[in-house]
């Protein structure tokens, strides 16, 4: 049933595909916020998958939903972000304003203050050790605030937060789809141990989706935070997984030093990136072979690292 509904959530043409344009975006604006209709609405790109963005004026951006799946985020952070901004040593998106469906468009949607920067990547890193401790910091400052009330794992998060175990079945069918039984093996030898090792800590923030995409530079530097649809109270194991997609050797051991996790959670860490990896690179094989070739490395990367570590 999980995995059903995330193929739904996945899928915007489930629910019929929305047409979401920038004339759209003007005629909801003008209708309901009449105060910003002079600013001029632009595309940004790219625009997301979650969440079609576009720029307001030169200081805004508004955000809508594509499917119903994503529909949730909305009240999530319109109640939680202005919550955990004040806590947190990076700047994060804060709402500004929560717009009503209307003109076709079926879902709540969402005004924020335009953050400025640039999406995080290899190249455009100045220190990439320097850059592992930032976010490390932002992310124990994140796990460090009161998570009384805060929303568990469930659809509205991926699941992520969750237990791994939601996404075992898809998991090995993805490793039975690797070429060679050693692989095979040896990819199977980290989900074991990632769902092998529990945690008993209490459930704390997590952001869900740490990903180059939502990692923002200014001058080479991390300078803020972006897109927590996926957030909640839960367990912070999914955050962990940028340590292998991102960072590698010297700037993967900063970032472990500088986080507040038991080796469980960095054990259920890899079990998150070696998902991810497994099922882009099942998506992509065929049509993206680059796509496909980066989340081969990843699968390389986490298989090297768990066996170093055992």
């Amino acid at each position: 049933m999980i995995e059903q509904e995330q193929a739904a959530r996945d899928d915007p043409a489930a629910h019929g595909p929305l047409s979401i344009d920038a004339a759209l975006v003007r005629r909801l604006i003008a209708a309901q916020f009449p105060q910003w209709a002079d600013r001029v609405v632009t595309p940004v790109e790219p625009g997301g998958v979650d969440n079609r963005t576009f720029r307001l004026g030169d200081d805004m951006t508004v955000r809508l939903p594509s499917d119903e799946g994503y529909a949730p985020q909305v009240d999530k952070e319109h109640r939680w972000l202005p919550v955990l901004a004040p806590h947190l040593p990076l700047p994060i998106p804060v709402p500004l304003a929560k717009g009503l469906p209307a003109d076709g468009y079926p879902f709540d949607w969402s005004v924020y203050r335009w953050l400025d920067g640039e999406n995080a990547s290899i190249e455009r890193i100045d220190d990439l050790n320097e850059f592992a401790v930032t976010l490390a910091a932002f992310l124990g400052a994140l796990q460090r605030i009161d998570p009384a009330n805060g929303p568990p794992p469930g659809q509205h998060s991926a699941y992520r937060g969750g237990p791994l175990a939601t996404y075992d079945n898809e998991t090995r069918r993805a490793i039975g789809a690797l070429t060679g039984s050693r692989e095979r093996d040896s990819a199977t030898a980290v989900w074991d141990a990632a769902l092998a090792a529990t945690g008993h800590d209490p459930p704390v923030w997590f952001h869900g989706d740490v990903s180059p995409g939502n990692l923002l530079l200014r001058h080479g530097r991390l300078a803020c935070v972006i897109d927590f649809g996926c957030s909640g109270v839960g367990d912070p194991a999914c955050d962990m997984a940028i340590a292998w997609t991102l960072f590698s050797g010297g700037s993967r051991e900063a970032f472990r030093s500088a986080l507040p996790v038991d080796s469980a959670t960095w054990a259920r860490g890899r079990g998150w990136a070696l998902w991810k990896a497994l099922i882009t690179m099942a998506e992509h094989l065929n049509s993206n072979p680059g796509e496909a070739a980066t989340a081969r490395r990843v699968i390389d990367t986490v298989v090297a690292d768990h066996e170093r570590s055992t």
